[in-house]
């Protein structure tokens, strides 16, 4: 076999898709303003939202094995970061699409020093953090499960990333964590563990 140069990505005309996913990138300063509620319940939805139903399920939109959905969505929210909400942590609840409270105060000292006193969570005005309930999977899937789970943590941060990319939001994602300091910062019960941090916001100036 031999090897083969492939046509330029989008030759035959990019697709908005196509071209977010072009400009996609880490961005990690974020201006001193409040992100909008449509933004945050488009996130949350992209994430963790309800898309189709299959066989009386109903589907989400990031896909999971077996539609075990194991995933649990939180939103971080800094003082002032959302205009529509006040600071705090809230959970994510699919099927209702609504934002539950969790800790009825701001996390935001506690969930960056969590992250390592990463500057990117630091000035984030929210946070979507990440946790997952691994037996829903590994019931299904004793040999794989573990697997699925991250795959799926994966595809639902992705999702999120390429929103804020087409909204020009500035979003990272963030893997460094203590999990210990950041399972007791988002008081997760015993069977979530966190995954995940997608810190997001208004772009800054001199972005």
């Amino acid at each position: 076999m031999t090897e083969y140069s492939l046509p330029e990505p989008g030759s035959d005309g990019l697709s908005e898709l196509e071209r977010t996913i072009g400009a996609r990138k880490s961005r990690r300063s974020f201006a001193d303003e409040p992100v909008g509620i449509e933004t945050v319940a488009t996130l949350l939805w992209s994430v963790q939202g309800l898309t189709h139903e299959r066989d009386a399920v109903a589907m989400r939109a990031s896909p999971s094995a077996g539609a075990t959905f194991p995933m649990v969505a939180f939103l971080s929210v800094a003082p002032g970061g959302c205009d529509d909400l006040e600071a705090g942590l809230y959970r994510y609840v699919p099927d209702e699409h609504r934002l539950d409270p969790a800790i009825e105060e701001s996390i935001h000292e506690d969930l960056t020093a969590a992250a390592l006193d990463q500057a990117v969570v630091r000035g984030a005005p929210a946070t979507i953090a990440l946790a997952a309930d691994y037996d829903r999977t590994t019931r299904q899937y004793p040999d794989h499960g573990d697997r699925y789970v991250h795959m799926e943590a994966g595809h639902a941060a992705q999702n999120a990333l390429l929103v804020c990319e087409s909204r020009g939001l500035n979003a990272c994602p963030v893997g460094a964590f203590d999990d210990a300091e950041l399972t007791e910062t988002l008081a997760l019960p015993d069977e979530l563990d966190p995954l995940y941090l997608v810190p997001f916001g208004e772009p800054a100036d001199d972005e």
